[in-house]
This record gives C-alpha cells, sequence and structure tokens, in this order.
C-alpha cells in the first residue's frame, strides 16, 4: 500500500543534490517507503542500490571508512556522466558517526551521489547531526497514517472525498456517513500505524500495538540508555492519562518519585522517538510564552490507548473528548507548522484548545468538543475581545444544531 503524498515529496526532492534524510517512529512504513521509491527508480532506468545499517557487516566496513559503502555498489567514478548513483541507507542512524558519514560522502561525490537515508529516532539524528551537514540535508518527518491515508488504506478512496466535503460543508448530508463514522470511530481508538490499520481483528489490531510498546518502545529506551525503565513506562503510562492536559514536570516528579530534570529528560526523550509532542501556549508576550507549561499529545491515539490498555468502543469511553482532542492536534500539525500552533490559557482557567497564528497576532483558533451543544460561544468573550483578528471555531464530532456556523469538523 502507497502513501502517496509522501511518496511525492520524497520524489521532488530526488533531482535536489542534498542528502534525502527520513525520520519517524518505528513501524510507521519507512522503509516500505523507500523501497517504493526504488522500484520507482528502477523503472526510470536509474543506478539504485538499496542498504541497511542493520546488517552488520556492512556498519562495520563503513564505521571503518565511509568510502567503503562502495564495496556494496557502483563506484562513482564508474557512474556514467547522464546519470547519478543513487544508494538509499535503512537505518542510517547505527553509523558510529552518521554526520560525518554523510558529510565526507556529499563534498566528495555530490552531485554525482544523492543519498535517500531512513532513521527510526530523531534522538539519535538530533545528538549525530550536527552544524557540519547544514545545507547538505533536508530532513522528512513522518508520522502514522492521517485519517485521509488511513481510508486510503483500508480500500476506501471514495470515502476520502465525501470526508472532504463534510469538513468544507457543515450542512452537507453524505449518504456515506455511517460508514464514515463508524471508520473514524475506529481511527480514534486504533490509530493509524499501518499494519495495524491493515489487521482484520480488533484482537490483531490490539495486539501488534501492544508489541509497539512491550517491544519497540523498550528498544528505543534500551538504545538511548535509560536505566530505570520501568519509572520511564510509568510516566509513560502517566502521560497517556493526561492526553491534552497541561504538562506539570514537579508535580509528577512526585507522582513517580523522581527528579522533575529527570522527567524533564525522559518527556525529551519521548519526543525525539515521536511518541508525544509538546504544544506550547500563546501569548503576545513572547517572553511569556516561553516561560508556561505546555500541553501534551500523543502522535498516535493508539499508541496512548495501548498504553493505557484501553480498547473500549468509543461511545464507551470516558476519554473519548481526549482522543477527539489527540486526533485534532494531530490534523492541525498535517495542515500548519508546528512552529505556528499553539493553545491560550490564562491563570483564572479561561482557555482555547487551539490557536494557529497565520500571520503576527492573526488567524484561526480552535474549541474541541465532542458535541457541538456542549460549545458556548460567550464563555470565549476575553480571547475574543484580546484577540480580534483570530476567527474562533468549534471542532466537534457530534453535529445536532443544523446550520451552525460556529461548529464544524476538521
Amino acid at each position: 500500500m502507497e502513501r502517496s503524498t509522501a511518496l511525492k515529496s520524497l520524489k521532488n526532492h530526488l533531482a535536489k543534490p542534498q542528502h534525502t534524510i527520513i525520520i519517524g517512529p518505528r513501524q510507521i512504513g519507512k522503509t516500505t517507503l523507500v523501497k517504493q521509491l526504488a522500484e520507482q527508480l528502477q523503472k526510470d532506468n536509474e543506478l539504485v542500490y538499496f542498504l541497511t545499517f542493520e546488517d552488520p557487516s556492512i556498519l562495520e566496513a563503513v564505521n571503518n571508512h565511509a568510502e567503503n559503502i562502495f564495496n556494496y555498489t557502483l563506484l562513482p567514478a564508474d557512474v556514467p556522466a547522464d546519470k547519478r548513483l543513487y544508494i538509499i541507507i535503512d537505518e542510517v542512524q547505527y553509523a558510529k558517526d552518521p554526520s560525518n558519514f554523510l558529510k565526507l560522502l556529499y563534498d566528495k561525490y555530490s552531485p554525482t551521489l544523492k543519498i535517500i537515508a531512513t532513521g527510526s529516532s530523531a534522538f539519535y539524528i538530533d545528538k549525530s547531526f550536527k552544524d557540519s551537514l547544514a545545507g547538505r540535508k533536508k530532513v522528512f518527518e513522518f508520522f502514522p497514517l492521517a485519517f485521509d491515508e488511513f481510508l486510503h488504506f483500508k480500500g476506501e478512496d471514495a470515502l476520502i472525498v465525501e470526508w472532504q466535503q463534510m469538513i468544507k460543508r457543515h450542512a452537507y448530508q453524505s449518504l456515506q456517513l455511517s460508514r464514515i463514522t463508524s471508520l473514524f470511530d475506529e481511527y480514534l481508538v486504533y490509530g493509524g500505524y499501518p499494519a495495524v490499520v491493515l489487521a482484520d481483528t480488533e484482537q490483531e489490531k490490539q495486539e501488534m500495538l501492544k508489541e509497539l510498546v512491550n517491544s519497540y518502545m523498550k528498544k528505543d529506551v534500551l538504545e538511548a540508555g535509560i536505566k530505570e525503565e520501568l519509572k520511564f513506562f510509568q510516566l509513560a503510562r502517566l502521560l497517556a492519562d493526561q492526553t491534552s492536559n497541561l504538562l506539570n514536570n514537579n508535580e509528577l516528579g512526585n507522582t513517580l518519585k523522581m527528579a522533575s530534570s529527570t522527567i524533564e529528560n525522559y518527556i525529551y526523550l519521548m519526543q525525539k522517538t515521536f511518541i508525544v509532542q509538546l504544544l506550547t501556549p500563546f501569548y503576545g508576550n513572547v517572553r511569556k510564552e516561553l516561560t508556561k507549561m505546555p500541553k501534551i499529545y500523543f502522535n498516535d491515539n493508539g499508541l496512548r490507548n495501548a498504553l493505557l490498555n484501553n480498547f473500549s468502543k468509543l461511545n464507551d469511553r470516558a476519554d473519548k473528548g481526549e482522543l477527539l482532542e489527540n486526533y485534532t492536534y494531530i490534523r492541525l500539525r498535517q495542515l500548519y507548522d508546528a512552529d505556528h500552533l499553539h493553545f491560550w490559557r490564562t491563570a483564572d482557567g479561561n482557555e482555547v484548545d487551539f490557536v494557529v497564528e497565520e500571520q503576527l497576532v492573526k488567524g484561526m483558533a480552535y474549541e474541541v468538543k465532542y458535541n457541538d451543544v456542549q460549545f458556548k460561544p460567550s464563555k470565549y468573550k476575553k480571547f475574543i475581545e484580546g484577540y480580534p483578528d483570530f476567527n474562533l471555531k468549534c471542532i466537534c464530532k457530534v453535529l445536532t444544531r443544523e446550520g451552525s456556523i460556529e461548529a464544524i469538523r476538521l
């Protein structure tokens, strides 16, 4: 199954001399994606080689010297003048010094050589890809499937058009509403990891998500040198239970009997391994913004629910509002630059879930309510008066007020 948007963005970068670096969580299909890219290059009669640094013999060779990579490919000197040599490297972060490895190859062989590399964890990419690669790489971040990709993987491409119409037109009455709602409920509970989406039964989905927690998250913990593995997972479960809430490291430290600095380090690791994301507050005063607590969101609802071991049907859940808000964060991150995405909250508890600053102190604001009758515009008077250039809308799953202009689907 092809992630067409992701594949298109990678294809568009092939003509550029810079290395193409693909990062994201484990098990979201990065290897499949670059293999599909390799197939496309082969169809175009390009010179392409696929290597993985999980192969110990290849890894040992390149750790001895970067140019040993050509033991497994054509030599750059043998590449015809009208061709380029494409080398696709899976799990590049396993190299002893990936930054120097890639820098040497770029400086010596570009533009004849084009490297396309994947890395499972931004944690290692950040540590290894130092400033020496400035101007020599473009990093593409990929996440679990968005809802439209989810529908594509389900073989429901026709529903994507219907869903888009439902977003654009509040009064649009789709004949496929029941089917879309059922699939959306599944997406909110089981998330967008490709193998989970394609699994036939709920039991298979649950087993796969538990495996993501018990094996792949543990692999990240092991490779990061975390010594208190149990505490790390206790923290992850606490965060899952506090999705969309303010992040208070001191409170978490008291609960787990850990230093707040350790809590901060563990959450940083969770960010860099694509488990969670932090959303910073919006204020007119940037200095204020940098000193206030962020909110916590997960990159995938399914992984979040696996940490809680809760796969109950959506309508039976007390946390369905949190799941919808977490989905909204995922969707907004898809639509907007993360640097422009915030939330708004005052000391006396006034809050707007999401603020998108499209221009300086101007843009969109979204409040998430499971049912649109819960949205009371008068509650947001302080925000509207303080920021009149932000258009406030409610995002909801259940629309009951026909023709309401405040409530929209996202």
